[in-house]
C-alpha cells in the first residue's frame, strides 16, 4: 500500500468517503439514490481495514449525522482507524460555540476523543470560523485541521489565522476530477505542494459519471443531484474520454475508475473515493498500484477537454 504523509501522520493513498452512508437531509437517499443501513456496510468497512484503507472521511451534515452514526459504530473501540469529518457554517447557526459544540456531537457519534482531521467544510465565513479551531487544536480534540471548497486567497487567509497561534493548515480538500481541474488552474495544488499540505481530491468519479457504468442508453436514476447533473446529453458527451480511460485501462488490466482514481494520484491529490460495495475496495487497491506514464495523463486531459463537459456543485463557487 503506497502512503502520502500528512505532517509526521502516513495515510494511504486514497481515503475513503462515506457521503452516501445512511440516509436523511444530504445524505445517500437524496444525493446518490441509495438506501444504505450499517448491516450494508460493514462488510465494506471490514474490507477496507484488511486492505489497509484506514482513512475514513465523513461529516456532520451528511444525512445529518447518520453518515457519522454508521461509521462510528464501526469504529468504536478501535485504535487503527483515521477520521476526517466536517464543520459545515450553514448548520452551525448564531452559536459562537458552534464548532465546539458540532464537534463535540461528531466525536461522540464517531465513539472517538478526537479527529484526525477536522475540516472548516466550506468559506461562509473565514474570518469568523478559522479562529474556532484554535481551542480544539491546542486541547488535542483536532489533531490536524484542513479547508475545504476554499479558493486560494481564503486558503492563504485561513492559514494566515492559525499562523498567528504558532498552527497550520494541513490538508485542503476540494472538487477535483478529469472533468472539473479548477483547483489546479487556480494555483491552489502547487500551493498545497510548496507549502506541505496534502491536497485531497473529492469527486474523482463524478459520482458515477467516469465509471463506464453509465452512459446515454444507461442513464443515471432520475431525481438525483447526479442524475440531473449528467442527464443523457451529458454522457453522450464523455464518450470519447471514456473511450481514452478504456483503451489506458485495458493496458493495465484495470477498469476506467481506476484509471480515473491513477490520474488523481499521479497528480500529487489523495483522491477520497466514496465506498458502498466490496468491489470498490478492489477498486480502490487496484487503482493505487497504477503508475500512468507522463503521456497517459496527457492523453486523459486532452480527452476530458474536449468533452466540453464541467459539472460543479450547487455548494460550489468557481476556484479562480
Amino acid at each position: 500500500m503506497k502512503s502520502v504523509k500528512l505532517q509526521n501522520e502516513k495515510i494511504p493513498s486514497i481515503a475513503l468517503g462515506t457521503w452516501s452512508w445512511g440516509t436523511g437531509e444530504a445524505g445517500g437517499d437524496a444525493v446518490f439514490g441509495n438506501f444504505l443501513t450499517a448491516a450494508d456496510l460493514k462488510p465494506v468497512f471490514d474490507a477496507a481495514i484488511d486492505a489497509g484503507f484506514n482513512l475514513w472521511d465523513t461529516a456532520a451534515v451528511y444525512g445529518m449525522g447518520a453518515s457519522e452514526t454508521i461509521l462510528g459504530s464501526f469504529t468504536k473501540d478501535r485504535n487503527d482507524v483515521l477520521i476526517s469529518t466536517k464543520f459545515t457554517p450553514q448548520i452551525a447557526g448564531e452559536k459562537d460555540n458552534a464548532v465546539e459544540e458540532l464537534l463535540d456531537g461528531s466525536l461522540k457519534r464517531l465513539g472517538v476523543d478526537h479527529a484526525d482531521i477536522y475540516w472548516i467544510h466550506n468559506p461562509a465565513d473565514v474570518k469568523r470560523w478559522t479562529p474556532k479551531l484554535i481551542p480544539s487544536m491546542k486541547s488535542g480534540k483536532v489533531k490536524y485541521v484542513g479547508v475545504s471548497n476554499h479558493n486560494l486567497e481564503e486558503i492563504k487567509l485561513a492559514a494566515s489565522i492559525l499562523a498567528e497561534e504558532g498552527l497550520k493548515i494541513s490538508a485542503v480538500q476540494n472538487h477535483y476530477s478529469l472533468l472539473y481541474r479548477s483547483s489546479e488552474e487556480a494555483g491552489i495544488i502547487d500551493y498545497c505542494k510548496e507549502n506541505g499540505i496534502v491536497f485531497f481530491s473529492y469527486m474523482v468519479l463524478e459520482q458515477g459519471a467516469l465509471t463506464d457504468k453509465y452512459s446515454a442508453q444507461h442513464p443515471f436514476p432520475s431525481g438525483t443531484r447526479r442524475g440531473e447533473a449528467f442527464n443523457s446529453d451529458v454522457l453522450a458527451k464523455l464518450e470519447g474520454l471514456i473511450h481514452v480511460m478504456r483503451d489506458i485501462g485495458s493496458k493495465y488490466n484495470v477498469s476506467t475508475a481506476q484509471i480515473a482514481i491513477a490520474w488523481s494520484i499521479a497528480k500529487g491529490t489523495v483522491p477520497i473515493i466514496g465506498v458502498t460495495k466490496t468491489t470498490h475496495i478492489e477498486d480502490a487497491i487496484k487503482a493505487a498500484e497504477v503508475n500512468l506514464t507522463a503521456q497517459e495523463i496527457r492523453d486523459l486531459e486532452a480527452a476530458a477537454k474536449e468533452t466540453g463537459v464541467e459539472v460543479r456543485g450547487s455548494w460550489e463557487k468557481p476556484m479562480h
